[in-house]
C-alpha cells in the first residue's frame, strides 16, 4: 500500500471511530428525550426569516396531515405568496385568517389597529382551543404586543393555562416581549448581518413575500 493510501486509510479509520463515539453518546442522550408536548414557539429578532420559518412549519404540518391555522395580525391586504398558496390549494388543511389592515404607520389610526388586533386574538383563541387544530401560527403578533394593542399578560396566561397540552403555537415578529420569551418553550432570534433594503433594494416576490 502506498503512503497516501495508508494515510487515507488511517484518516478513515479515525473518522469512523470518532463517529461511533458520537453516535453512542447521542443515542444515550436520546434515551432521555421521551416527552411530547405542544410547544410555545417564538421567532423574533431584527433579521429576516421569522414568518418564513413559521410558514415552513405550516407546510410540514400539512405534509404530515396535521390540521393547522394561520392568523396574520399586521400584514393585512398585502398579497403574499404563502397566503395565495394556502388559500388556493390547502384551504381544507390550513385555515387562514387576516385581522390586520396593514402596518400601523399605514393605517395611522390606533383605534382601528387595536380593534383589528383584538379581533385577531379572538380568532386565535378559537383556533387554539379547537380540538381539530394541531398547530397555530400567529404571524406578526409580536408587533401588536409591542404597541400594546394586546395585553401581554392576557396572551401569556392564555397560552400557559388554556392552550391544549398537545397544540403547538408559533408567535412571530420582532421585539418579542420578555414575558413571552420567558413563557415560551422554544425561542429563536433572527440576527441581521446584511439586508439589501439598506442598499435601496425593495421587497421582492419570492424572497420577502
Amino acid at each position: 500500500m502506498s503512503d497516501n493510501a495508508s494515510d487515507n486509510a488511517d484518516i478513515s479509520a479515525r473518522h469512523n471511530e470518532k463517529m461511533k463515539r458520537i453516535k453512542a453518546a447521542r443515542d444515550e442522550i436520546m434515551k432521555t428525550k421521551t416527552e411530547e408536548k405542544g410547544l410555545i414557539i417564538v421567532h423574533t429578532g431584527p433579521g429576516k426569516g421569522k414568518s418564513s420559518s413559521g410558514f415552513g412549519m405550516i407546510l410540514r404540518c400539512i405534509a404530515w396531515g396535521m390540521p393547522c391555522a394561520v392568523v396574520q395580525f399586521i400584514k393585512g391586504n398585502w398579497e403574499t405568496g404563502e397566503k395565495t398558496l394556502l388559500r388556493a390549494r390547502f384551504a381544507e388543511e390550513c385555515r387562514f385568517f387576516v385581522s390586520g389592515e396593514g402596518f400601523t404607520w399605514e393605517t395611522q389610526d390606533r383605534e382601528r389597529d387595536v380593534a383589528a388586533a383584538q379581533n385577531g386574538w379572538r380568532i386565535a383563541k378559537e383556533q387554539i382551543l379547537d380540538p381539530d387544530i394541531r398547530f397555530v401560527l400567529l404571524d406578526e403578533i409580536n408587533i401588536a404586543l409591542r404597541y400594546d394593542y394586546l395585553d401581554i399578560d392576557e396572551v401569556v396566561d392564555f397560552l400557559l393555562t388554556r392552550k391544549p397540552p398537545m397544540t403547538h403555537v408559533c408567535l412571530t415578529g420582532r421585539n418579542a416581549k420578555p414575558e413571552l420569551i420567558e413563557a415560551a418553550d422554544l425561542v429563536t432570534e433572527m440576527t441581521l448581518t446584511k439586508h439589501p433594503f439598506r442598499d435601496g433594494v425593495k421587497a421582492q416576490k419570492g424572497v420577502e413575500f
